[in-house]
């Protein structure tokens, strides 16, 4: 019997609320089956089986908090002999590779911390002993986050560094994380170079903790001049130890960081949801791994269904960091912003049916408004756009019509309303576009909203974004307007149900009541929304608010807490 340890979930999160158990003691369960819902930071997350097998104990009753790094259910995966789950922890199984010596604590250190990795569990990161070297594995940043660019070392090998003092500087899913030490010590060796693309629960670096000794060194990652694959292969080569044979160094280097077993096919849910977006059937390749296991390596030697090679396959096959020119061409890799945009507007766009209602605002109340206001919000300290007017009209109109703050699950049988409105707005940053949310407007004045909007603004274009900006937004706004932009057809910001796009103020000639001729300072706007649970007639109803609120200020003001 294996303990399943509730893994990192979100950056900084130590506990979520268990919300619903969707399974029951004895029952039997495949692997990427959805467990149990839980809650935290606003989201609601299905946590899926690493293996199939039969659900053996519940940890939690529904409405209990659950600690992150601690078992959430056991169970007795298929085709194993039922043990004793205090053996176990983890739900990890055998680690693929042994150090030489066995009884060294800085090399179970490692052992366990890659053991734990290449299972896809997160690494408890307990307290070293003094003197042993511990490799970090790089942590789960963010949900669904499987990799990030390695942006800057802050550290260098041999160098002392301290508990929390930040070692490396990595960009993932639209921010730029510092990854701090978890203990003092010394940096014996960097396993990947700046601009590497680095994997999550992949070794990140080795360190000798504070009171070490002259103890030999794991030969981790020993040349700055390696390529990203040469580091690659010699962290996975030094792991398996003094004892591996030359003939298995190869197949041991190319071990996948997540490990998972399957009673008919052998491969990790990374190595899966790659076989999905190359239409290859996982029942045809030979896996190089240990017992056949496939490995992502292998996929890139399998032609496509569709012919279509995803930009993470582009990206991976490419080993420059920067640009190359032959000649006329020059070749570019995707990574870092542009990469995850690119895998979430593919994703949107391919699973979301979109549908576009446009409508043209007068603005002329508001811009008559915002000129009355600006001169106060300036004295506060604070500087007064229209977005903040745009942000709270939006929140006004969502809870007239929730079903546009609401998210569908994948396969569209349940529907999840938000009394959280996180509204969401693309910055053109530092980093790229990014679409940082401002938490809770429902509750937020037009000031507020302001300030918090500038704030926002600022770490975008300074590449200071966290994580937590980011996510758990429920609807967005993408401004083309202050581009020149006129019309657009907005992507949707997978998984919320509608975007709008702002245009550019105009001033136009309007027909009035009286059938006069006036200029008239005219915004159009373009919403799209997810057609599986927003109708037209709905989407029409909803801006129709949301435009009497810009239209008529006064009326929104009177709403204001």
């Amino acid at each position: 019997m294996k303990d399943f340890i509730l893994p990192d979930i979100g950056e900084g999160i130590v506990e979520c609320e268990l919300l619903e158990w969707l399974v029951c003691e004895g029952d039997s369960i495949i692997e990427d089956q959805p467990v149990a819902e839980v809650m935290t930071d606003k989201a609601t997350v299905q946590i899926p089986a690493m293996f199939s097998g039969t659900v053996k104990k519940l940890y939690y009753h529904a409405g209990e908090i659950a600690q992150v790094h601690k078992p959430l259910f056991a169970m007795e995966i298929e085709g194993q002999e039922s043990s004793s789950s205090s053996d176990s922890h983890d739900a990890t199984g055998k680690i693929a590779t042994h150090h030489a010596n066995g009884n060294d604590p800085s090399k179970k250190t490692s052992n366990v911390n890659q053991q734990r990795a290449e299972n896809g569990q997160a690494t408890d990161f307990e307290a070293a002993p003094d003197g042993a070297l511990e490799t970090f594995i790089l942590p789960d940043i963010g949900e669904g986050i499987v990799e990030c660019e390695l942006v800057k070392w802050l550290v260098s090998e041999g160098e002392d560094v301290i508990e929390d003092q930040p070692v490396v500087e990595v960009m993932t899913d639209k921010a730029l994380v510092e990854i701090p030490a978890k203990h003092s010590g010394t940096i014996v060796s960097l396993c990947y170079q700046q601009g590497d693309i680095a994997n999550v629960h992949s070794a990140l670096f080795t360190m000798r903790v504070a009171g070490a000794d002259n103890k030999p060194l794991l030969p981790l990652a020993s040349s700055t001049s390696m390529t990203s694959t040469d580091t690659k292969t010699q962290t996975s080569s030094a792991l398996a130890g003094s004892q591996a044979q030359q003939d298995t160094l190869s197949k041991v280097s190319k071990v996948s960081k997540v490990s998972k077993v399957n009673h008919k096919v052998l491969a990790s849910p990374a190595v899966r949801r790659v076989a999905r977006e190359q239409d290859i059937d996982l029942s045809n390749v030979q896996g190089s791994g240990d017992k056949g296991r496939i490995l992502k390596c292998d996929l890139t030697q399998q032609p496509a269904k569709s012919g279509i090679v995803s930009a993470q396959t582009q990206s991976d096959s490419l080993s420059i960091t920067h640009s190359k020119v032959q000649g006329e061409t020059r070749v570019e890799r995707i990574s870092g912003i542009k990469a995850a945009m690119a895998r979430q507007m593919k994703h949107s766009v391919s699973t979301i049916p979109h549908f576009t209602v446009s409508e043209e605002i007068q603005m002329d109340a508001l811009i008559a408004l915002r000129s009355q206001l600006k001169d106060d919000f300036s004295e506060q300290g604070v500087k007064l756009s229209f977005m903040p007017f745009f942000i709270k009209a939006l929140s006004l109109a969502l809870k007239a019509y929730p079903v546009i703050n609401s998210q569908v699950n994948d396969d569209c049988t349940q529907l999840t309303y938000f009394d959280e409105h996180n509204i969401g707005f693309a910055v053109d940053g530092k980093l790229g576009l990014m679409v940082p949310n401002i938490k809770g407007v429902q509750d937020m004045s037009i000031f507020d909203i302001a300030k918090r909007a500038s704030e926002l603004i600022d770490q975008a274009r300074e590449g200071r974004l966290k994580t937590a900006d980011i996510s758990g937004g429920t609807i967005s706004i993408s401004n083309i307007g202050v581009l020149g932009g006129t019309v657009a057809t907005p992507v949707i910001n997978h998984p919320e149900a509608a975007i709008v796009a702002l245009g550019k103020i105009q001033r136009l000639p309007r027909f009035d009541e009286n059938d006069q001729v006036r200029a008239v300072n005219i915004m159009h706007v373009s919403w799209s929304g997810d057609h599986r649970i927003i109708d037209g007639a709905t989407m029409v109803r909803f801006n129709n608010l949301w435009k009497s609120y810009i239209e008529q200020p006064m009326k929104m003001l009177g709403t204001l807490r």
